[in-house]
């Protein structure tokens, strides 16, 4: 796995390239953790180039979700492929986790998002 790491505007954009499996799903946690730490308020996950994701690489999602809302964060999905999306899915995450299909869709809920709820 491969992870690419970009400021544009007011978006922290994490790229997931690869794999996300327990070995790499301890480098994209610390990735997330960084974000969060350095107060950033819009977290974009790139998944338009992860290829697959194991209980751990989910664990790395879920295990920062109420560390967002507690900080007022935006976590934002985007660019799944339908298997990874149909994952999501299964496991009812896709009602924890905002995913959106593009970046621009992601961004733009981002901004219009009301921190009340992490319910798309």
């Amino acid at each position: 796995m491969e992870l690419l790491i970009q400021n544009e505007d007011k978006f922290h954009i994490i790229s997931i390239i690869g794999d996300l499996d327990a070995s790499s799903s301890v480098i994209f946690d610390s990735a997330l953790e960084e974000a969060i730490n350095a107060k950033a308020k819009n977290i974009l996950i790139d998944c338009s180039q992860l290829d697959y994701i194991s209980s751990p690489g989910i664990g790395a999602f879920t295990s920062r979700l109420e560390e967002c809302n507690q900080n007022n964060i935006q976590l934002v999905l985007y660019g799944m492929s339908p298997k990874i999306e149909n994952v999501f899915k299964i496991l009812g995450l896709d009602q924890l986790i905002v995913i959106k299909k593009t970046k621009e869709e992601a961004k733009i809920y981002a901004n219009d998002a009301q921190f009340t709820s992490p319910l798309h």
